[in-house]
């Protein structure tokens, strides 16, 4: 298969060193940093604070971090095309503690995934196709994308690329 795009994510981090109210600053991470030498499962979806992407693709990835993490994953990261801000709040609002929020604000990595759609049709713009991703050594080794792959929304299909259709992959 093909490897992960090379690309620099915006992020957000805490820096107890800065205090105050806002003791976060801006961190560039790049696919390097997340990918080189370690087994990454990739979930993306849609966008933050969406319906099916808060109530059960997210939270089943989370809820089986464990078992992720017993199957020799080291990371799981949640990649959507929002920016850092939206990211964090949507973690902290759902009580994400393990998954780690990956901004794609430009939708640099996605788009280097062939996943990018325009949703212009609900006024969400360009936004990922929702899928799942094994990820070895910056090298995808297993996706699991959704059908119907299209710039039309539609039904939002949501069948393969849920945290046990990964799960049951991984311990083949």
């Amino acid at each position: 298969m093909a490897r992960v795009p090379n690309v620099t994510f915006k992020t957000r981090v805490r820096d107890e060193s800065i205090g105050g109210e806002n003791p976060f600053r801006w961190q560039d991470v790049t696919t390097d940093d997340i990918f080189k030498g370690k087994k990454v499962v990739i979930v993306a979806l849609p966008g933050a604070f969406t319906p099916t992407c808060s109530s059960t693709h997210l939270p089943g990835y989370e809820a089986k971090y464990a078992e992720f993490k017993a199957a020799g994953v080291d990371e799981i990261y949640c990649v959507s095309v929002n920016d850092a801000f939206v990211m964090f709040q949507w973690g902290k609002n759902l009580g994400v503690k393990n998954v780690k929020m990956l901004p794609d604000g430009n939708g640099d990595f996605t788009r280097g995934m062939n996943m990018l759609v325009k949703k212009n049709n609900l006024g969400f713009g360009d936004r990922s196709w929702r899928y799942s991703a094994l990820v070895e050594d910056g090298e995808v080794k297993q996706l699991f994308a959704e059908a119907g792959k299209s710039d039309d929304f539609g039904d939002d299909p949501f069948e393969v690329s849920d945290a046990d259709t990964m799960l049951n992959y991984l311990k083949k």
